[in-house]
């Protein structure tokens, strides 16, 4: 590691991203950006930034020798991670302090060292900024910390600014109520602020007495759900409070997690109603015309209305599984233990199970000496089959769809390719959402139930591995599988 960060290349490197802010980029491809900036000021060999939800994390940008690691989860049990989360700012380690599985993959490509920052606002964790080296015994200097706890603060500021969660005194029983709770006056000025209501709506108490409430109040005994700016559900009640004039109490909680769960619910039938429309009323159509008219019917008739009769059922089929399996929170993932498998075997059995019209799509290019790969070597239908055909609606039909793959000292890795209307870089995490569509509403030009994604997702990610979207160069997509090596 040099002695001294490249300052030169950082003020090169913080003008041209701010131009891109300036002139309205934003999101993903300004954080890729930035890595590459981080890369070179900080003389490491790699960066990657992984951001945090409330039970997990994973890594959603990465430049350098680390663009590897793009959608691997991140484990906070981990006692490196929990170390950067909880102690200093910023933190140097080496790789073999990560699991035993996460250091063999990153030593495995030459990097043996790490310099974390965590990313946040007012305390509000975001996520953290990884840089990689090479050399094991080196030793980041106090500009190299400076300059990564600097540059994860400029990630942080992307998410939008957050309030800090600080605690007041308003009483040992209001200061411990779980819910919010506040005491208006008849002009709907706040009067008491508890804590639990500056966490709730990121407003500080001494920035909230003598104010109106941010909110609409229901009237006494009525209920009433609100959005707060930052997304968040908020269920509001309010009451007289007695023995004072012209006051009332106003409680409130956090319903977002109920309201996701009620709005994926109406979501799933929404869906549900709108994709099996289709096939069954093909399946319908063909039944009666069989019925009705099958003495008037020539043989290569009848022949093509069952043929398509058969493949509207098994797209039936295959629907409801998907339905099936996103409702309960699983896809179908191994029956069996992990184990060694010939990946490159695997991949040509399941794309002699894909419908014949993607078939004659399909150029297969699997190398004869690939390693096994570790998993679950039967689910691997499943997770071709959803990419292909991802890649086959996406893509016009006159142009291929590739398969690939490859390994390294660590990992298996198979691509599905296409060129087709590509992924904007803001949807490439977004797109494994369940039920998550680029378009919406009845005049969608892709039809879809937006589950293929998400649970190949869960497959891979229950055999240790991770997967990721791209876009392709000279347009398209990319669609990438990692496994650990048998």
């Amino acid at each position: 590691m040099p002695e001294r960060p490249d300052y030169p290349s950082l003020i090169a490197g913080h003008t041209v991203v701010l131009d891109m802010i300036n002139n309205g980029d934003a999101g993903l491809p300004v954080l890729h950006d930035l890595l590459r900036l981080a890369q070179r000021a900080l003389g490491a060999a790699g960066t990657s930034f992984a951001e945090y939800g409330p039970a997990s994390g994973r890594i959603i940008a990465a430049a350098g020798a680390a663009e590897w690691s793009i959608g691997r989860p991140v484990d906070l049990g981990d006692p490196a991670t929990a170390q950067l989360l909880a102690g200093p700012r910023t933190v140097e380690f080496p790789v073999t302090a990560l699991s035993a599985e996460q250091a063999d993959q990153i030593a495995g490509r030459g990097l043996h060292r790490m310099l974390t920052a965590r990313a946040e606002i007012g305390g509000v964790l975001i996520g953290s900024l990884h840089a990689y080296y090479p050399d094991p015994d080196g030793e980041a200097s106090p500009e190299h910390h400076t300059l990564i706890a600097y540059l994860s603060s400029c990630i942080a500021h992307m998410y939008g600014d957050q309030t800090g969660l600080p605690v007041h005194g308003d009483g040992p029983v209001v200061a411990a109520l779980a819910d919010g709770l506040a005491i208006i006056d008849d002009e709907s000025c706040v009067r008491l602020w508890n804590p639990a209501a500056e966490r709730l709506t990121g407003s500080l108490a001494r920035e909230r007495l003598h104010r109106p409430i941010p909110f609409p109040v229901p009237p006494s005994g009525q209920v009433v759900d609100h959005q707060q700016p930052d997304g968040r559900w908020l269920r509001i009640t309010s009451g007289e409070l007695p023995g004072f004039v012209a006051s009332r109490v106003v409680t409130f909680r956090d319903i977002s997690d109920q309201h996701r769960r009620d709005h994926d619910v109406d979501l799933f039938i929404a869906v549900t109603s709108h994709e099996l429309r289709t096939p069954v009323t093909v399946i319908k159509g063909y039944a009666e015309t069989l019925g009705d008219h099958w003495d008037s019917l020539s043989d290569q008739e009848r022949r093509e209305a069952a043929r398509v009769l058969g493949q509207r059922a098994t797209e039936l089929a295959r629907l409801v599984d998907r339905l099936l399996a996103a409702a309960n929170d699983a896809g179908p993932v191994a029956g069996g233990p992990l184990a060694p498998f010939d990946l490159v075997e695997t991949l040509r059995s399941a794309v002699d199970t894909l419908p014949a019209e993607l078939r004659r799509r399909l150029t297969v290019d699997l190398p004869h000496d690939l390693p096994k790969a570790f998993g679950d070597r039967s689910s691997l239908a499943t997770v071709l089959t959803e990419l292909a055909t991802n890649a086959d609606k996406y893509s016009p039909g006159s142009t291929p769809v590739e398969l690939t793959a490859t390994a390294d000292e660590r990992t298996v890795v198979f691509r599905i390719s296409d060129r087709g209307i590509g992924v904007h870089p803001e949807h490439v995490e977004r797109a494994f959402d369940r039920f998550w569509q680029g378009e919406s509403g009845d005049q969608r030009r892709y039809p879809g139930a937006g589950l293929g994604l998400y649970l190949v997702r869960q497959i891979v990610e229950r055999q240790h591995g991770w997967v990721s979207l791209r876009p392709r160069n000279g347009g398209g997509t990319v669609a990438q599988v990692r496994l650990p090596r048998g």
